[in-house]
């Protein structure tokens, strides 16, 4: 742990993955497809691939892969979140550790794709963001592909206002040794534009 309470700690005290399982049940009930992230992302992959679901949550982007015949790891350093992963997907990995010390999770760091949806980027602790990208490039193949969904206003996020620039987050990116390849302004694949409160982001670790 860095001993920096992350932005999604100062905003849920760590004690939310029920009441987070809860609202993603409603929506799915009421008809929303939930598994918007989860379908991009298979869209990107060969069968069978190893995916790393860094600040997983609850799960549900894990279990859905899992679910479509990928082997997928999730990690997260909210244990009330994880709770319910375990819950609902017992024989799945599922590790608590913070973003920032990944590489002492013991993973075999040769992923196919990580991914950082659900605004993880922008929740981390301030400062910590160049930190983690590093983590997160390091734990790719050569060829894997970071994967990122995150607000850019604060119609998009939990905050009063974005902590991160998509220029920014790009630089972190380039000093990790990561190419943006596509960006989107949504998980359906909306084209990106200046001025969209979303972006989805795919940067690639080059093959050497």
């Amino acid at each position: 742990m860095t001993g920096q309470r992350d932005r999604w700690a100062e905003l849920t005290g760590g004690q939310s993955g029920e009441e987070y399982a809860r609202r993603f049940a409603q929506l799915a009930e009421s008809g929303h497809d939930i598994h918007g992230e989860a379908t991009f992302c298979t869209a990107l992959l060969k069968p069978a691939a190893r995916v790393l679901d860094a600040g997983c949550g609850t799960g549900r982007i894990a279990i859905r892969l899992a679910e479509l015949g990928h082997h997928c790891t999730g990690v997260d350093v909210d244990p009330s979140m994880l709770a319910v992963a375990r819950r609902n997907a017992p024989t799945q990995e599922w590790l608590l550790g913070d973003l920032t010390r990944l590489d002492t999770l013991g993973l075999e760091q040769d992923f196919d794709l990580v991914l950082a949806a659900g605004n993880v980027i922008p929740l981390l602790a301030p400062g910590t963001e160049p930190v983690v990208v590093r983590q997160l490039a390091a734990a790719l193949r050569p060829g894997g592909l970071l994967v990122t969904g995150m607000g850019l206003d604060a119609a998009h996020l939990p905050l009063p206002e974005p902590p991160v620039t998509l220029t920014e987050f790009d630089h972190w990116c380039t000093q990790a040794g990561l190419t943006l390849r596509q960006r989107y302004a949504t998980w359906s694949g909306d084209p990106y534009h200046e001025g969209c409160g979303y972006a989805v982001s795919v940067h690639c670790r080059p093959a050497p």
